[in-house]
């Protein structure tokens, strides 16, 4: 893959246009139309605010989790509120979803009610598609297996099939290890996992040791064990994978506009944990300050990428260019210029129902790190 310096990418999801989600919701006979002719849309809106590095904006799936049980035999999509009579502690779990401002009932929880098995592809028919709509590098994204673990696995639900979460954790690999192969066969440039619960491990939220984190159910009692699970699960998937870029994301949460019910702190504790991963780009937070100092990063291994997070997707106000070519050149300074990409904190529309921001405001955005990355080659 060869980008300019200081490529301009997204994390992931674009607004889905009000059109296409009355017609899920009523499953209209022309669905399909319409969710080609978003990706479309999505494309180039992205296109035309400057981005290198293009996704199909995530315009088939309801977020970027619950679609793969569309996809994948075993997995049923339920919803937060459905799924608290299945959680260990249900008045604490429906406390926490009040205190952190989850919608319950809009976002759904991809869980294991059987074996694990591809029914069709997870992306690469999206890939193909995308393919088809510019001549851009494509990024795919895809649930990384630990995050996969967690939305997965509830044990009143999930143990019938597996006598283990690990056990679970084996076909989540397989899966996702068939599907980056067959993405790296098209040509896809490269395949994001996000993994986004990584920080709550690492970081204290409201709940003390139980956020929401996307529907991230499931976790052992020692943050310890759960890194180390996350660090063997990643590394079992991007094992032997030639020809394709593979990046990591990792934020602090992105289901809303209130910045007090998102966790906060910097990087620095999981940072020992990320540079164990064996993937080529860590796609990070820190376009707001609940992300901590740039410093941190210089503990990442030395051949690793940076997408640096230099808008926040979750606000109105458009971030000063200035800013960004500041934030950039700081980045820069730390890991050296070759090893940094721009990109929004987090996906632009992550739950298809409850997007983060507008249209406009993605294009606007997209646009404002567009224009820092001509001022950073211009000016070295």
């Amino acid at each position: 893959m060869s980008l300019p310096p200081f490529a301009v990418t997204v994390v992931g999801s674009w607004p889905r246009p009000r059109r296409l989600l009355d017609a899920r919701r009523r499953r209209a006979p022309d669905l399909l139309e319409l969710e080609d002719e978003a990706v479309r849309q999505a494309i180039a809106a992205q296109v035309e605010a400057g981005a290198d590095l293009v996704s199909d904006g995530e315009q088939r799936r309801g977020d970027f989790t619950s679609f793969v049980a569309e996809r994948l035999d075993g997995v049923e999509a339920m919803t937060m509120a459905d799924l608290l009579d299945h959680v260990e502690d249900k008045a604490a779990f429906e406390a926490l979803l009040s205190a952190l401002d989850v919608p319950a009932f809009a976002i759904r929880n991809p869980t294991a009610t059987g074996r694990l098995a591809r029914r069709s592809p997870l992306a690469a028919d999206e890939a193909a598609f995308a393919a088809t709509c510019t001549d851009r590098p494509l990024k795919v994204c895809l649930p990384g297996p630990y995050l996969l673990s967690r939305t997965m696995w509830v044990e009143a639900l999930s143990s019938a099939a597996y006598g283990s979460r690990d056990e679970l954790v084996d076909d989540i690999v397989r899966v996702l290890r068939e599907e980056l192969a067959d993405l790296a066969a098209a040509g896809v440039a490269c395949v994001q996992l996000d993994e986004p619960a990584l920080s709550e491990l690492v970081l204290a939220g409201k709940s003390a040791t139980r956020t929401f984190m996307c529907g991230a159910l499931a976790a052992a009692a020692s943050p310890e064990q759960e890194l180390e699970l996350a660090v063997d699960a990643v590394n079992r998937v991007v094992d032997g994978a030639d020809g394709i870029e593979v990046a990591l994301h990792v934020c602090r949460g992105n289901w809303s506009a209130d910045e007090s019910v998102l966790l906060a702190g910097g990087y620095a504790p999981l940072v020992p944990t990320l540079a164990r991963m064996r993937v080529d780009r860590f796609v990070l937070e820190y376009a707001t300050d609940r992300a901590g100092p740039l410093e941190a990063l210089a503990g990442l291994p030395p051949g690793a990428g940076l997408g640096l997070g230099a808008v926040n997707p979750r606000t109105q106000a458009l971030e000063p260019v200035e800013a960004i070519v500041a934030r950039a050149r700081a980045a820069a300074d730390l890991l050296g210029p070759e090893r940094i990409q721009l990109n929004p904190d987090c996906g632009f529309a992550t739950f298809a129902e409850r997007p983060v921001a507008t249209d406009a405001s993605a294009r606007a955005k997209l646009g404002a790190l567009a224009a820092a990355a001509r001022v950073l080659r211009a000016t070295g």
